[in-house]
């Protein structure tokens, strides 16, 4: 019989839910909520090793395999505008993941705890995750695009959402030269309350540090957005001072929450 050591199995699948939630996470384009994965995957650690006590079995059920791992979900991801697609990807890399171990363990246990290495784990991970950004990842057309995770604090407040990094686009600020990111108007409500976006001019007027960039786009010859330097700016976790935030009169069409940044 084999010795099952429960904290070692704590350990090696909270590490790996940890893994499968942040592939998932990047695999769907949103910002990463560390902590929120880093509880979610306790929850799965926690989950495998009651599982395999005496009188547990009933756990390693198939219906209470799915509802551990929706509650994974619901812990990592609730409130994601995506929710349903974070949960099926989550589902998908988990099957697949647990489908390339069961295969690799043909030889060893059948059960919940197989024999593997933690080298033999990761790299089958790392397998599975590159496959699966390569067919869950969205096709962008258009030079060179990319989603990068978005920090803007302002005034003592700030904001967090995913931008679509566009180096196709030449919109700058005319007067520094700066690269401009396009908010919609629903995430300028933390930073400046309730305003008429539509209005640029209004904004600038009644909003310190504002200041208006000229604009054109389809449908659109010439326009103007209202635009600010913010006090503090990370792109992908690292500071950037190069660039200002403009407000979009008009929500901005895509996963709803997106921006649309420059280089």
């Amino acid at each position: 019989m084999e010795t099952i050591y429960i904290d070692r199995l704590f350990a090696l699948n909270f590490i790996i839910d940890y893994l499968i939630l942040l592939g998932s996470a990047r695999i769907c384009g949103i910002f990463m909520r560390r902590g929120r994965y880093l509880l979610a995957a306790a929850l799965g650690g926690v989950y495998a090793a009651v599982s395999v006590l005496p009188g547990m079995a009933l756990l390693s059920s198939a219906p209470m395999k799915l509802l551990f791992a929706v509650l994974m979900s619901l812990i990592a991801f609730l409130g994601e505008k995506r929710f349903l697609r974070c949960l099926l990807v989550f589902l998908a890399v988990s099957a697949l993941f647990g489908g390339a171990l069961w295969a690799l363990s043909l030889n060893g246990s059948a059960g919940a705890y197989l024999p593997l290495s933690f080298t033999t784990l990761l790299v089958s991970f790392l397998i599975i995750y590159a496959l699966l950004s390569l067919l869950f990842r969205r096709s962008l057309k258009g030079a060179e695009k990319r989603i990068s995770e978005v920090l803007v604090q302002h005034g003592g407040k700030e904001v967090r959402f995913m931008a679509l990094r566009d180096s196709g686009n030449s919109l700058c600020d005319p007067i520094s030269g700066a690269g401009v990111i396009i908010i919609s108007p629903e995430l300028a409500l933390p930073l400046f309350g309730e305003q008429d976006w539509a209005s640029p001019a209004d904004a600038v007027t009644k909003l310190p540090g504002m200041r208006l960039i000229p604009y054109s786009a389809v449908g659109t010859e010439s326009g103007l957005l209202a635009a600010f330097r913010p006090d503090r700016l990370e792109l992908d976790g690292a500071p950037c001072d190069s660039m200002v935030i403009a407000v979009s009169p008009v929500k901005i069409q895509g996963d709803g929450y997106l921006a649309v940044a420059q280089e």
